[in-house]
């Protein structure tokens, strides 16, 4: 068995958490080789080509977002010529290999389609099997999310996350707040469990104060900032469905094969960066400004976004909940 070590940068975002803290003590990866995103410093690149030689990797595999085949031949230089890897697998030196491809029916591939496809040489990647996306969750990890569930632990329960790192994929407090009103009156029978980050605590409080005004509505659990991206994982897990923006939580609930119900701006183009599987429902405006990448939408007013209405989704996640089978831990 090979001995694998990530090459990660450091988040951009302070929302964003670090590869470590997705990936773990896993066993998926051995060690982490981290940089500064963004350096151009020669100083600090050959720092790291020293690094990266000293581990000795016999193969690079390349996982990078698309960036351009300029940038993809500069990697590959770096990589070859100065860190010395000569087996480099992946990197996108062809535009078919830097642009998700478009299906039969005009729909983009996915992103982890376009990424499996790239390594291919290294076998079949099974996307569509839930396996492949097993995150191998910790006996500590569930211990720690059951012990924060303790009490919904006797109710189905319905995973909401209304955080998102970037203001033109923000649905709104005032929608969130009026859709889970909606919902609780609909599953009065159901426990509500809330994930973010700690700074997303209070805008999650404001929205679950719209369930919380539903007589006979079940109990609230707060998990923001109290558990880590792994153990909110487990948190998922142990519910019927996740709600959410297009944000890492849902790909968190997705990774564990908990359906979703996800609001998209339609900023990045569709199904690139929707929940991988068949089980999940996306509501997403194709607009005129589609695809436009930005992260803070002032001309056009987060048309996209806030066209989406609490009805249109209330009627995915009741599809959703009929299609679902109840989780219990």
């Amino acid at each position: 068995m090979a001995e694998r070590k990530l090459l990660t940068n450091f988040p951009v975002s302070g929302k964003a958490p670090a590869a470590a803290a997705v990936l773990g003590e896993s066993g998926l990866i051995h060690g982490y080789e981290r940089y500064t995103v963004g350096t151009r410093s020669p100083w600090e690149l050959l720092k790291l080509a020293f690094r990266i030689r000293r581990f000795r990797p016999n193969t690079l595999v390349y996982l990078m977002a698309a960036r351009g085949t300029v940038t993809a031949q500069r990697d590959l230089r770096f990589f070859r010529t100065i860190c010395g890897i000569r087996n480099v697998v992946g990197i996108p030196v062809t535009e078919d290999m830097q642009r998700c491809r478009v299906d039969a029916e005009g729909m983009l591939e996915p992103e982890a389609s376009r990424l499996a496809r790239n390594i291919g040489a290294l076998g079949e990647a099974y996307l569509n099997e839930p396996a492949s996306w097993d995150m191998r969750l910790t006996e500590d990890e569930t211990v720690a999310a059951d012990r924060l569930l303790e009490p919904v632990a006797h109710l189905p329960c319905i995973a909401v996350s209304v955080g998102t790192k970037v203001q033109a994929k923000d649905w709104g407090r005032d929608n969130w707040r009026a859709l889970l009103s909606r919902v609780a009156e609909l599953y009065p029978n159901h426990g509500l469990v809330l994930a973010g980050a700690p700074e997303e605590s209070e805008a999650s409080e404001f929205a679950a104060d719209g369930w919380r005004s539903v007589e006979g509505a079940g109990p609230v659990v707060n998990l923001c900032g109290k558990l880590s991206p792994r153990e909110s994982a487990v948190a998922f897990s142990r519910c019927r469905v996740f709600l959410g923006h297009d944000s890492g939580p849902m790909h968190l609930a997705a990774s564990v094969q908990t359906p979703c119900v996800a609001i998209f701006a339609a900023r990045n183009k569709p199904r690139m960066w929707f929940p991988f599987g068949k089980h999940h429902r996306v509501i997403y405006h194709h607009v005129d400004c589609w695809g436009c990448a930005l992260e803070t939408c002032i001309e056009q007013k987060r048309k996209c976004l806030l066209s989406i209405t609490v009805d249109e989704v209330l009627a995915a996640l009741t599809a959703t909940m009929k299609m679902s089978v109840t989780k219990t831990s």
